[in-house]
């Protein structure tokens, strides 16, 4: 007589539901602050509207941008909001004043090559944090919060607190399309948003196509096991400080563009805006996670709900209160779903091993 033994089919796998949702957490919050201001802000959908609001994303999605990087590598930088005003007062200088070269001569630049020069001094400040960091061992929370201060100092000194007004450029220096960087349009489009679509474009395809990307990752997942591997750690990190300050040097441009002005103070408080745009896409503050499109819709989320308070007619006031408590309730939902990725991984490998 022959045993036959019959083996059990694998039961199908439950869906997490609640796993998917905290996933798509940022989507559903779109959908919630959309669907919310669309009734109770008056003409919150019209087309003016829909256009001042893009403008008010693309600067804190540039910056969020930059920031997903630094935080995917177990980093911050709080010093973007203080490098947009540097970099705007750089802007301004170069404009009005140029470089003085002595006996009564000085360099004059096109639009161009002030958003060259701009740019390099947004790279040259996220140079500064890396080496700092990578170099000299000093915390990212450190080093950056003392470049805030650096940075807006400079700022603060290179005019003396005031502002420079006046920035239309000058047709014989080939800089009187400033202007255009923040206020101009193709096909339709804001110039800006055309920026913001090469940007992200050029930041995902460096995040899921490169080997760039990868050691991003996996310096945030593992330093140690990542620097075991081979990844030159120290390059990383230093790329992705420089990223950062490149970004915020196109955010101050934009803005003095816009407002054909430069101030010291501008910027204030634009890094909460990004930490804020980060977290709530997806990016794990302990590194290794996060996604540029979620950092895209983030930034719409806080860009629709600041613009959306406005027109409500809230207080200032409660719009700080208000994007505290959606940085803290973004960091808690995703601790959460930490945990219970944790949970089903380890339900997994135990329903795999029997």
């Amino acid at each position: 007589m022959t045993a036959t033994t019959a083996t059990a089919a694998p039961a199908p796998q439950k869906i997490n539901w609640l796993l998917l949702l905290l996933k798509a957490r940022t989507f559903v919050a779109l959908i919630l602050v959309l669907a919310y201001f669309s009734f109770a802000a008056p003409n919150f959908l019209s087309t003016a509207n829909a256009v001042l609001v893009s403008k008010h994303v693309a600067i804190n999605a540039f910056l969020a941008i930059g920031m997903t990087f630094v935080i995917i590598t177990g980093g911050i930088d709080l010093s973007v909001g203080s490098v947009v005003g540097l970099c705007g007062m750089v802007a301004g200088w170069l404009l009005l004043n140029g470089i003085d070269v002595g006996l009564g001569w000085s360099i004059q630049f096109n639009t161009l090559e002030v958003m060259l020069i701009v740019c390099l001094v947004g790279i040259f400040v996220g140079w500064i944090n890396g080496t700092l960091i990578t170099r000299f061992n000093v915390a990212p929370f450190i080093a950056t919060l003392g470049m805030l201060y650096v940075a807006r100092g400079s700022a603060l000194l290179s005019s003396e607190g005031r502002t420079f007004p006046n920035l239309n450029g000058t047709a014989d220096y080939g800089s009187s399309s400033f202007p255009e960087i923040g206020a101009g349009s193709f096909l339709g489009i804001p110039v800006m948003i055309w920026m913001l679509i090469i940007v992200t474009i050029a930041a995902s395809y460096i995040a899921s196509r490169t080997p760039l990307g990868r050691h991003i990752y996996a310096v945030g997942g593992n330093e140690r096991g990542a620097a075991l591997s081979g990844v030159r750690v120290r390059r990383v990190k230093m790329f992705v400080y420089m990223f950062s300050g490149l970004m915020a040097a196109l955010v101050g441009l934009i803005i003095a563009s816009q407002l054909k002005a430069s101030h010291p103070a501008t910027g204030e408080f634009f890094e909460l805006n990004a930490i804020a745009a980060a977290v709530l896409g997806g990016t794990s503050m302990s590194g290794g996670r996060g996604r540029i499109g979620g950092t895209i819709v983030g930034a719409f989320v806080i860009g629709i709900l600041s613009d959306g308070l406005i027109m409500m007619g809230v207080s200032s006031f409660w719009q700080m209160v208000i994007k505290g408590l959606v940085i803290i309730a973004a960091v808690v939902i995703d601790q959460a779903q930490s945990r219970l990725q944790t949970r089903v991984a380890l339900s997994q490998e135990a329903a795999a091993s029997r």
